[in-house]
C-alpha cells in the first residue's frame, strides 16, 4: 500500500487523518471574505494551498500571518509586488556583481577558455603550467556568474517577501526557456533575468513578449541573431557613398590589422565568413508554437517561414561579442508578406516585425494557450475547461494583463476545490525552495543549494529544448525521483543541505523532549496543518519506510561537494555538453566543441574521483542522479526528514 502511495503520490489527496488538535484550530479560522463561502477548501486548507501554490511554501509563522491578514488579502498584496517591500532578498541578490552586468560586459570580464586556447595553439609548443592554470582559471570564471545566478534564484524563492512575483519569474523564464549550455548563450542569462523577465512578470504579455524577443539571450539561443534574408531577395540596403578603389584597399589594409592585433575579433571574423548565410526559422517556429499560439493554434509552415522572414535583421549588436538589440535594414528580408491571413506591405523595417509580435500576442489562440498554461500551473495538470474559458476571457478582455488572468485563476471557486488541493506535485526546484522555507533556512550564497535543484533533475537553465521543463506531475515521478526526494528531506533534516539547520528550527526546543508522538503531531500541524494520510502517520510514528527499505536505503551521495571548482566544473560540463547539433551551424558546433573541452579542463580530475554524471534532461524528460549512505537517523530527526520525504510534503 505504501509503495503505491509513493510512486502515485495520491495519498495526499485521500481522506487525510487529524492530528489531535488541529481540527478545531482549522474550524476556528475565520472566512477570508464573503466569496470564500462557495470554496469547498475549509479556512485553513485555503491558508496552506496559497502559500503553496502563489509562494514556494511558507516558513514558520507564516500560516498564521495569512490567516490573520485574510487569504483573498494576502493574495491581492502578492499581485502587487512593486508595493512589497524585500529588503533582505535585494542585499543578498547585491553580493553578486554579475547580476548587474550584461553580456557584453561578462564576454569582456571573462571570455570563453576557448579565446585563450586559440591563443596558446597559434604560440605553438607545448603548454606550460602556467599556460594550464591560466586555462583553469578561465574556465571557472566563465562559469562562475552563472552559478551565482543559479543560487539568487534559489535564494530568492527561499526569502523574497514577493512570492507570487518569483512564482511568475519561475513560470515564464521555463515557459520562454533558454539552454544555458548552447556555447555562448549563458553570458547573456544574468540580463535576461534581470531586465527581460522580472520586470515584465505581471504585467502585460505584448510587452513581455517584445522583451524577449529582442533579448540578446534568445536571440543567441534560437539563432534569430543570424537569420538574414535570402540571396535573391530584397533588403533596406542602407544608401551608400561611392569610393574608389585605394580607398577600398586602405579600408581593408586597416581591417586585417586589426584582426592581427585582436585574436578574439579574428576568430569571430572566421565564424562569421564560415556560417551559412540565409534565414533562419528556429525562433519563428518555437515563437508560435511555445510562445503564442501552441502547436495546435491554427499556423501552417508558410506562416513559419513568413514570421522568420519579417524577423530577418533582428539582432545582437556586436554579434557573439554581445551588446544589445540592433536592427539591420541591410540584411533585413524587405518584400511582402502574408502571415495568418493578415497582408504586410514590402519596404517595412523593424516595426514589420513589431506588428507581427502585435498579431501574435492578440490572436485568440494565444489567449488560450496562456491561460491554459497558468491554469496548470496554479490549479492542476488538466485545467478545468470553464475556468480555462474564463481566463481566455480575460487575456482577451485586458489585452494580455497577466496580473489580471493570474487574479482570475487564483480566486477562482475551481482554485479552491477540494480536488485542487495538494494536487500538484512539485518540481525539484519547488521542493528545494519549498524545504528551505519550512525549515526556516537562510540561502547559500555558493552554488550548492542549486547543484542539489540539479541532481533532483532540473538543473536550472539546463533544459536543452526550447520547450522548458515539464508542468505536470508525471514528469518528475518515477521509482528513481521518489528515492530522491525521500533521501532529500532526511539529507535537510540532518544537516546536510546547506542553510538548513534543524537546531535552529522554531519547533525544535518546543518537542525536543515530548514524546514521539507528540513530537509526530507537532510536525504534521507545522508542516501540513495537521492533515496527513494514515500511512504517512504510520511511518513518522515507526520511523520505518518500505518503500525506503525495498529500494535500498537512505544515502546522500545527491549532496555535492564544498570545493568551488568542482561546482563550477560540474555545472560547465553538464550545461556545456548538451546541445543537439543539429541546432548550431557547424562552426558553431566547432565553436561549442572547443568551449566544451576548455571548460571540463579544470576539473576533470575532480569529476571522475567524484564519479559525477552531467544532468542532461532530454525534451519532455528529467534525469536524476543516485545518492550514497546516510547514517541511521532516530528521534525527531528522523521524524522531520520523513515529514519532508513523505507524499504529501511533494504537493503544492
Amino acid at each position: 500500500m505504501l509503495a503505491l502511495c509513493l510512486a502515485t503520490l495520491g495519498c495526499a489527496t485521500t481522506a487525510p487523518q487529524s492530528s489531535a488538535g488541529s481540527s478545531a484550530s482549522a474550524n476556528r479560522a475565520p472566512a477570508s471574505s464573503a466569496a470564500s463561502a462557495a470554496r469547498e477548501q475549509t479556512a485553513d486548507q485555503q491558508v496552506h494551498h496559497v502559500l503553496n501554490r502563489l509562494a514556494f511554501g511558507a516558513r514558520p509563522g507564516d500560516v498564521e500571518a495569512v490567516r490573520a491578514m485574510g487569504v483573498d488579502a494576502w493574495i491581492d498584496r502578492q499581485l502587487y509586488p512593486e508595493r512589497i517591500p524585500d529588503a533582505a532578498s535585494e542585499q543578498f541578490v547585491a553580493r553578486f556583481a554579475s547580476l548587474g552586468k550584461t553580456g557584453e560586459q561578462l564576454l569582456a570580464d571573462a571570455p570563453p577558455p576557448a579565446a585563450i586556447l586559440a591563443q596558446l595553439q597559434r604560440r605553438g609548443g607545448n603548454m606550460t603550467a602556467a599556460d594550464s592554470a591560466k586555462l583553469r582559471e578561465q574556465g571557472r570564471q566563465s562559469y562562475a556568474f552563472l552559478g551565482e545566478l543559479a543560487s539568487s534564484r534559489v535564494a530568492r524563492a527561499v526569502i523574497s517577501e514577493r512570492q507570487l512575483n518569483e512564482v511568475m519569474v519561475d513560470f515564464w523564464e521555463n515557459h520562454f526557456n533558454v539552454f544555458a549550455g548552447k556555447d555562448r548563450t549563458r553570458y547573456f542569462l544574468p540580463e535576461y533575468d534581470a531586465q527581460t523577465i522580472r520586470p515584465h512578470a505581471l504585467g502585460t504579455f505584448r510587452e513581455l513578449l517584445g522583451a524577449v524577443a529582442k533579448s540578446p539571450a534568445m536571440l543567441y539561443y534560437l539563432d534569430n541573431w543570424q537569420s538574414v534574408a535570402d540571396s535573391g531577395r530584397p533588403t533596406l540596403r542602407a544608401a551608400q557613398r561611392p569610393v574608389n578603389a585605394r580607398q577600398a584597399a586602405r579600408r581593408a589594409a586597416a581591417v586585417q590589422q586589426r584582426l592581427a592585433q585582436n585574436p578574439q575579433a579574428q576568430q569571430l571574423a572566421q565564424q562569421l565568413a564560415q556560417r551559412r548565410r540565409g534565414l533562419n526559422e528556429n525562433y519563428a517556429r518555437e515563437l508560435m508554437e511555445l510562445h503564442t499560439l501552441g502547436v495546435d493554434g491554427g499556423y501552417t509552415q508558410q506562416d513559419v517561414i513568413e514570421v522568420a522572414r519579417a524577423l530577418t535583421g533582428w539582432t545582437i549588436s556586436r554579434g557573439a561579442q554581445g551588446g544589445g538589440f540592433a536592427f539591420r535594414g541591410e540584411v533585413h528580408d524587405a518584400s511582402a508578406k502574408t502571415i495568418l491571413g493578415k497582408s504586410f506591405a514590402a519596404n517595412k523595417g523593424v516595426e514589420e516585425g513589431e506588428a507581427v509580435l502585435d498579431l501574435l500576442a492578440s490572436h485568440p489562440s494565444t489567449a488560450k494557450f496562456i491561460a491554459t498554461k497558468l491554469a496548470r500551473r496554479f490549479v492542476s495538470d488538466t485545467p478545468p475547461a470553464a475556468l480555462v474559458e474564463r481566463a481566455t476571457a480575460t487575456f482577451r478582455r485586458t489585452n494580455g494583463d497577466i496580473r489580471a488572468v493570474v487574479r482570475t485563476i487564483v480566486t477562482s471557486p475551481e482554485f479552491f476545490a477540494s480536488a485542487s488541493y495538494r494536487a500538484k506535485v512539485k518540481s525539484p526546484f519547488e521542493l528545494v525552495a519549498s524545504t528551505m522555507r519550512a525549515m526556516n533556512a537562510q540561502p547559500d550564497a555558493t552554488p550548492r543549494t542549486s547543484q542539489l535543484v540539479s541532481r533532483l533533475g532540473q538543473p536550472i537553465f539546463g533544459h536543452q529544448a526550447p520547450n522548458g521543463y515539464p508542468e505536470t506531475g508525471d514528469a518528475w515521478m518515477n521509482t528513481g525521483a521518489i528515492l530522491n526526494r525521500i533521501n532529500f528531506g532526511l539529507a535537510a533534516a540532518s544537516g546536510r543541505v546547506p542553510g538548513i539547520k534543524l537546531a535552529a528550527w522554531p519547533l525544535t526546543a518546543e518537542l525536543a523532549k515530548t514524546s514521539r508522538e507528540a513530537q509526530v503531531d507537532g510536525v504534521i500541524k507545522e508542516l501540513f496543518g495537521g492533515a496527513v494520510s494514515t500511512d504517512t502517520r504510520q511511518v513518522l510514528l515507526t520511523g520505518t519506510n518500505p518503500f525506503l527499505q525495498q529500494h535500498g536505503g537512505a544515502n546522500d551521495s545527491l549532496l555535492v561537494a564544498d570545493d568551488d571548482a568542482a561546482m563550477m566544473g560540474g555545472m560547465a560540463s553538464g550545461m556545456a555538453s548538451g546541445m543537439a547539433s543539429g541546432d548550431m551551424t557547424a562552426s558553431a558546433r566547432k565553436q561549442a566543441a572547443s568551449e566544451r573541452r576548455a571548460a571540463r579542463a579544470p576539473v576533470a580530475q575532480q569529476q571522475q574521483a567524484a564519479g559525477r554524471e552531467a544532468v542532461r534532461p532530454e525534451r519532455g524528460g528529467t534525469l536524476t542522479q543516485s545518492i550514497g549512505s546516510l547514517p541511521q537517523l532516530t528521534g525527531f530527526v528522523q521524524i522531520v526528514g520523513l515529514a519532508l520525504g513523505a507524499p504529501e510534503f511533494q504537493r503544492r
